[in-house]
Formats: C-alpha cells, structure tokens, sequence
C-alpha cells in the first residue's frame, strides 16, 4: 500500500527522505529559478496574448502541485515559449488577445490540457510519445522558435503590426519600418546584448575576482531581471508611454491570485478540446524529454505515466489560480539542475518566491517597456533554432530529412498545429512505408564457421537447392505480401530449390495478417515441390506460433534453432554436397 501511495504521490517518496544536505541546493535552485521564471512568465503571457501577470499566476500553484504529483526532482514546471505560442494560435479564433473572453478561454484551454494529461497518465499511455520522429520534434521547434521570434519583432520595432502568417509579418514589417519607435528598438536591442553578455560572458570575468560559483551563477541567471528593473526605471523616470509612446505593461493586479473557475460552456469545451489535446502532447513531450535527461545525470529514474499526472494536476492547478497552460520548460529546468536543485521542494521554493514577487513588486511592473519582455522572449528562442538539424537528417536519410523539411515549412507557412499534425502524419506514414517493403537478404555460410551473410556483401559458400531467406524487420499486415511475392520470385528463378529456410533472427512480431501469409505462402511452396522451414525463431514469437495449427501444418517443413541447423540437416537429407562460391 506504501509503494502504490508513494507512487500515485512521489512526495511521500522524496519528503520522508529528505535530508538537512538537500536543504541549500534547494533554496538556491528554487532562487535562481525564480530570478529566471519572473520576467519570462511575463513575457510568455505576451506571447500567448494573456496580460502579463497572468503568467506570474502560471508560475505558483502549478509548480507546487508538480511538486506533490510530479516524478522529476529537476525539472522547472511554468509557462513556455511554445505552448504559449500554442495557446495563442488556438485562443485567436475564440476572442480578441487579451479582452475578458479571452482569459476566460485560456482558463479553460489550461483545465482541459490538464485533464487530457491526467487521463492519459491513468490509462498509462505515456508511450504515446513514441509516435513523433525526433527529425519531426526538431523541425517542429525550429520552425515554432522561428515563428515565435517573428511575433515579437512589432515590440521591437514598436510598430503596429497584425498577426499573420510568417510572410505577412515580414511585409507588414517592411511596409511599416519607417514608424519604428527608436525608445522601444533602442531598449529592446540594449536588453538583447545585456542578457547575452551575463549570461555567455560575464561568468568569465567574475570567475577572475574569486567569487564563489554559486553567486558567479546568481549573478548571470539575473539578465532578464536586470533589463526588467532597468527598463521600468527608464521608462517610469522618463515618461516615455506619453513623452515618447513606448508601449508599457500597464497595471498589474497585486497580491496572489484569487480562486477562479473555467467557465462550463461545453460549445467552448467542444472547440477547444482537439486543441488542447495538441498541446498536451507537445507540452508533455517537451517536459519528459528534459526530465529524462536530467535524471540519468543523477542515476535517478522518472515515471512517464506519472509524470503525465504531475503535469496535468499543474494544468489543472493553473486553470483554478488564474494561469493558463504550462508545462516543464527545458532552459529553467537546465538551471534549475545545475544550481543544485535535490528534490522538488526547489520547485515549491521557486513558487513561493514568485508568490512573493507579485504581492510585493507587482505595481513596480507598470512601466516595463514590452520590449523588454520581447526581448527576453528573443533570447530564449533564439537557441531552439537547429537548421544543421535537417541537413543532417537528410544527408542520412532522405525520408527523415523530407519530414524535417515539411515539418518546418508547414509550421512556418500554415501554423503550429498544422505542423505539428502534418509532422505525425508524415512520422507514421514513413514508418508503414519504410516497413511495407523491408530490407531482406540471401545469406550463404561464412567458410566453415556457423555464421551465415548476405551473399551481396560477403564471400559466402551457398547451396543451390537450399535459399537462405533473411527477413530484417517485424511481419505485419503491411509487409506480408512483399515477403510473399518476393520469396516466390526468387524460387521460380531457381528452379533447383527445393527447401526455403525463412531465418527469424530480426523477428519479433508476426501478426495475424501475416500468419495468414505465412500459411498460403506455406501451401504454395507445398504444391511447387518446396518445403518451408524456420529458423531462429524468437521465444516470445514461438509461444504466439505454438497457439496456432501453423507449426504442425508446417510439416515436413521444421522450426530449426539456428540457421545452421537448420543447413546441417537439409543437406543429409537433399544429399546437396556440392557447395561452391556464390558469384
């Protein structure tokens, strides 16, 4: 009962382990994450098109209930460059960015991604990821990096520029650069290189004054906050929203969040939910895939399945507090690691430094210029851009760079969704075409050794009414037949076979479908005057065989433990001792 409770709550795990040693590793991962999660929690909810403080609301309750329900000790849990991108692509059919309707639509994109997550980890579907290619993930977050960046660029500039596809943004741009507003570029460009400099150059420079590591790293994790406290400080002194017309945040409420509840309008529920599903899989993708990785660092090991749980209670957390959609994000997650973060107490500690900083510091956001958040925003997307990725994959393999591609161009052409769907489409449709015409080999006898090769590749011995016939892949459904057709074209182009030995060393699935195959393919031979065997035929893939009437009907054919057994025989009893070099 203990083992299921600790594993349905990881907290009873790590909590009545937790030790004094764990203690400064956590307030000093929960600080600088904190430090990092402030001003990109803002910004992030400009992205989504959420006023900012909503993504300070994201950054509390749901990063204590990963805590509780989450199985990752390091992964920083709060609003993302992508899902934010994500919500805001769905959340603009629905109302216009910002008006009432809006968050209240975004509350309930947040309580159904959660609930999606939360299903799925009771049914213990975490396996779901295994669907999307790696080239796809990375032409996906290329090209959203990409479209992310764009989106920013009006703040940048300070113009006025409407949402649109990747082309119309870089037209209006163009049309409208003569109204850029210099306060707004100059801020925006000046925050860009301060956030680079301490955190690529600055650690170098303050590792020669003898300062300990910890503070070096509190130090260069604070750019985005610098340029907040800075930018606001610019703008307050100098009344640059009415002296110069920067655009500025505005009021942000204070104090912590109130209590909400998602509005239970099930048209909105039925429109948002393909949506939100979309966006529990990425976010959910993102988040497992950092957390496995940092948890190999330690020897440490996640559970998928709750780890869908952890992160739908935080998406369920953020649509009753106020926030929006969220999910483990892989930077903060990174620092969070590296400043020492033992446990997920670092995350709890991170939200309640965040709780803090709205009931203190909210009304001092009021002046900070938007070009600062973009700007923030700018920096942290800029590294998920990889197009070495798909030139690689390319140059390995065609199919897998021609997903990458599409996958990129879809995205940039026709939205998040669409490229997210047509990168799937196109993983799974790769997948039944690659394995509907699989690799298969004539082998033949390596010297007098018991190894047998492909007669194309290595000089073997073969025997002419002997075929050796290797199949390198799993029989289903989609390649049944092409094992067929070939296997009967190569016996009737040599008419001296007269026993096919079918070598299963690669096998580890016959489907129905293609036991059906296996069994016409079977009584054709029969009727050719060919016997069918077996060899090396997988334990998990015997058991299923011997459910079946297949092994007996098989007869005189045999189910031989290796491929040179199987030789062995066939040669006492077809008398076939004339073996020479295959050419």
């Amino acid at each position: 009962m203990n083992g299921l409770a600790t594993r349905l709550l990881p907290v009873l795990g790590w909590g009545r382990s937790y030790s004094a040693d764990d203690l400064p590793g956590d307030l000093m991962a929960g600080l600088i994450t904190a430090i990092m999660l402030v001003p990109q929690s803002m910004a992030y909810a400009m992205l989504a098109g959420l006023p900012p403080h909503i993504g300070l609301y994201a950054g509390i309750a749901p990063l204590i209930l990963y805590g509780i329900f989450g199985s990752s000790r390091a992964l920083a849990v709060g609003p993302v460059a992508i899902v934010s991108l994500m919500t805001a692509s769905t959340l603009a059919t629905i109302a216009p960015a910002g008006s009432p309707e809006y968050i209240a639509a975004a509350l309930v994109l947040a309580l159904l991604n959660g609930l999606v997550l939360v299903t799925l980890g009771i049914m213990r579907a975490g396996f779901l990821t295994n669907f999307l290619s790696h080239p796809v993930i990375s032409g996906f977050t290329s090209a959203a990096a990409i479209v992310i960046g764009l989106s920013q660029i009006k703040h940048l500039f300070g113009v006025d520029i409407p949402r649109g596809s990747v082309v119309e943004t870089l037209t209006n741009l163009a049309q409208n650069i003569g109204a850029t507003n210099a306060w707004a570029f100059g801020i925006g460009v000046g925050s860009i290189v301060v956030i680079v400099f301490m955190r690529d150059h600055l650690g170098k420079l303050l590792s020669r004054t003898g300062l300990q590591a910890f503070a070096i790293q509190l130090i260069t994790r604070s750019g985005p906050l610098v340029v907040v406290a800075a930018g606001a400080l610019i703008a307050a002194d100098l009344a640059l929203d009415k002296n110069a017309g920067l655009a500025i945040v505005g009021s942000i409420p204070a104090g912590l969040p109130e209590l909400s509840t998602p509005s239970l309008d099930w048209d909105l529920w039925i429109t948002l939910l393909p949506s939100a599903a979309l966006i529990a899989f990425v976010g959910y993708l993102e988040s497992v895939s950092v957390a496995k990785a940092l948890a190999s660092k330690k020897r440490q090991k996640i559970d998928a399945d709750q780890e869908l749980v952890g992160l739908g209670a935080a998406n369920i957390g953020a649509a009753f507090t106020g926030g929006y959609p969220v999910t483990g994000g892989f930077s903060r997650s990174m620092v969070n690691f590296s400043a020492g973060a033992n446990t997920p107490l670092a995350s709890i500690l991170t939200a309640a430094l965040v709780a803090a900083s709205v009931v203190i510091f909210a009304p001092m956001f009021h002046f900070l210029p938007r070009a600062v958040l973009a700007a923030i925003i700018l920096v942290a997307v800029a590294t998920l851009v990889d197009l070495k990725s798909p030139l690689r994959a390319w140059k390995y393999n065609k199919a897998d760079g021609l997903a990458q591609w599409v996958t990129i161009f879809v995205v940039l052409l026709g939205g998040v969704e669409a490229g997210i769907l047509t990168g799937i489409g196109l993983s799974l449709a790769l997948y039944l075409w690659r394995t509907s015409r699989p690799h298969f080999a004539i082998v033949g006898q390596v010297g007098d050794s018991e190894q047998y090769r492909n007669v194309h590749r290595v000089k073997v011995r073969t025997d002419p009414e002997i075929l050796l016939f290797r199949i390198d892949e799993n029989l289903y459904f989609a390649n049944a037949g092409y094992l067929e057709d070939h296997l009967i074209r190569e016996v009737a182009e040599n008419p001296e076979v007269k026993a096919v030995v079918l070598i299963c060393s690669a096998v580890n699935l016959i489907d129905a479908s293609a036991l059906e195959t296996l069994a016409d393919l079977r009584d054709n031979l029969k009727h050719a005057g060919v016997t069918l065997h077996l060899a090396e035929v997988k334990g998990p893939v015997m058991d299923r065989l011997a459910r079946s009437s297949f092994v007996e009907e098989l007869a005189p054919g045999e189910v031989f433990l290796s491929t040179h057994d199987a030789v062995k025989k066939l040669r006492t009893e077809l008398k076939a001792d004339a073996w020479y070099p295959d050419i």
